[in-house]
């Protein structure tokens, strides 16, 4: 008779917390999509995916990038962030937000390039030179092409000078000689291969997988809500991994999958990353 109650008690609890839970609205941006009608363009078929599968609604809140973002959270004006790896940092360092899953894009590594025909043989040889990085910040094209110069020995903004260079400028300095190298990822090779057949890049240096992308919660969502976040990822992966690179701009993630087991401590790679170049606190984007 006990354990009927008992039983009886606990799905009561269960049918009383469900629907709440259920209700709730969660306020959803991605630090990269700019304006609401791209927002709702690029994540609409994943946005209804997640709601039929969670039972959660979702509002998208629009931002112009990681600032504006972070700002918004600590203004409780946005719940859940998709945003990068070194972006991550800087929110759990302001805001204490947490990980919640990552988006995995596979292949997602850097690089340090120079023309085939260069004379730059070994990272050394890039001593003394300038070197063109992507958007200052970025993980994948700051960040880690700077991780692998320091493993090779060479200290950033005293063995060499970082400059920033929007990429076709960076190839055609690259050409005329001004810069050595250039720190960018997979994907950007394969777009300049495209772009410029006729100009031939030699990978000097090969990064491992970055971390991945990542859906974080604010300190200020309920756990329960957050609970159900990861478990509709853990769940339904696969139904929301088809949803979202149903669009072309999502393809990064194609191949991909979501890990809801991540933790805080598997970005301390990107930790390191910044204390490569000089970054000792989390609090501020890099060259905001």
């Amino acid at each position: 008779m006990n354990r009927l109650l008992a039983s009886g008690l606990l799905a009561a609890s269960l049918a009383f917390a469900a629907p709440a839970v259920a209700d709730e609205t969660i306020r959803f941006a991605v630090t990269d999509i700019d304006g609401l009608e791209q927002l709702q363009r690029d994540m609409g078929p994943f946005k209804e995916a997640f709601e039929a599968a969670s039972g959660l609604k979702v509002e998208f809140f629009p931002v112009s990038g990681r600032t504006v973002a972070v700002e918004a959270m600590a203004a409780d004006q946005v719940d859940f962030v998709l945003t990068g790896p070194a972006e991550y940092v800087v929110f759990n360092a302001r805001l204490d937000a947490q990980p919640v899953v990552t988006f995995a894009r596979p292949d997602y590594y850097s690089n340090v390039v120079v023309l085939d025909e260069s004379p730059v043989k070994d990272p050394a040889d890039l001593k003394g030179m300038k070197i063109s990085f992507g958007e200052i910040g970025s993980t994948s094209q700051h960040l880690g092409p700077v991780d692998l110069l320091a493993k090779a020995g060479l200290t950033y903004a005293v063995d060499y000078e970082p400059v920033f260079l929007n990429r076709n400028v960076a190839v055609e300095a690259l050409i005329a000689g001004d810069i050595g190298a250039i720190g960018l990822n997979r994907t950007h090779i394969e777009s300049m291969a495209k772009k410029l057949p006729d100009v031939k890049l030699r990978v000097l240096l090969k990064g491992e997988q970055l971390p991945d992308d990542i859906l974080l919660a604010s300190s200020r969502v309920a756990p329960e809500v957050v609970e159900t976040v990861r478990r509709t990822f853990a769940e339904q992966g696969e139904t929301l991994l088809a949803a979202i690179t149903s669009v072309e701009e999502n393809a990064k993630y194609i191949g991909g999958s979501f890990n809801a087991a991540v933790t805080d401590a598997d970005y301390d790679v990107v930790r390191r990353m910044y204390e490569n170049i000089g970054i000792k606190e989390f609090t501020e984007f890099v060259g905001q």
